[in-house]
């Protein structure tokens, strides 16, 4: 992994005190579990809009055999990688740019799958520290980043996908916005393979915000001002622009073929 520029130690910094804050409490995960009812996988405890009909997708377009590897990019606690391991029979690297997250995700690694089969690192998205070649499929959930993250994130997918494997990613991006993503994906070298619809995610979202701001004192008490502040911030601020969002999931191919 390249040394972290200064507003990547800003994020891991605010990441860490975050994943820290989460920790310490279950109070955001009974939010989660309120807010989508029996949609949401408890055991993954997933800090994002994961339910099963996510996870369900996830399985159905890696198409991964027993054996092989797995990335799961921004993996935070490693929730969603380590359920995947166990589903897919798969070995799990998880890379995630919070040293806490990953602290707490080798923590999680046996309730899953054998300690062996898992690992977890400190990375980015633009600079993993993992080898050319070493994955047959990548998840990337639920991680934001604006067209610079995503650009520099596909590259670097692209560099460790062995050719034929597959990058399953959530987006969620303006309507108005067009194509812009597909072109990303294809300048990174990438095949669109599938595109899945997640009508249901604005409203996830939208559940979520509006318990955050009904339960601040709640979340006060549990995780402190500067967390809540910023649970706070983010509901406020994204609340009302939901509807001019569309949600939904690409799977990406690197061909088999080597790439002009």
């Amino acid at each position: 992994m390249s040394a972290l520029s200064p507003h990547e130690q800003k994020l891991q910094s605010a990441y860490n005190a975050f994943y820290a804050a989460r920790a310490s409490s279950d109070l955001p995960s009974r939010i989660y579990a309120e807010a989508l009812g029996d949609a949401y996988p408890v055991e993954v405890a997933a800090a994002g809009a994961c339910d099963w009909n996510l996870l369900g997708t996830l399985v159905s377009r890696l198409r991964l055999r027993p054996g092989q590897v797995l990335v799961d990019l921004g993996c935070g606690t490693g929730g969603v990688g380590l359920w995947l391991a166990r589903a897919l029979a798969v070995e799990l690297v998880g890379v995630d740019l919070s040293s806490t997250a990953v602290e707490l995700a080798q923590a999680r690694r046996s309730r899953f799958v054998p300690p062996e089969r898992a690992r977890f690192q400190v990375g980015t998205v633009r600079s993993t520290g993992l080898p050319d070649r070493c994955a047959d499929g990548v998840v990337f959930v639920d991680v934001p980043g604006g067209g610079a993250d995503w650009t520099a994130a596909l590259g670097e997918i692209h560099r460790i996908l062995t050719p034929g494997g597959r990058a399953v990613l959530t987006r969620s991006v303006r309507r108005d916005s067009g194509p812009v993503w597909r072109r990303q994906a294809e300048a990174a070298g990438f095949e669109i393979e599938h595109v899945d619809e997640r009508p249901d995610e604005p409203e996830i979202w939208r559940g979520l915000y509006r318990l955050w701001l009904a339960r601040e004192t709640d979340l006060r008490r549990e995780l402190g001002d500067a967390q809540t502040d910023s649970l706070l911030h983010e509901a406020n601020h994204v609340l009302p622009l939901l509807d001019a969002y569309h949600a939904f999931v690409a799977t990406l191919r690197r061909p088999r073929h080597r790439s002009p």
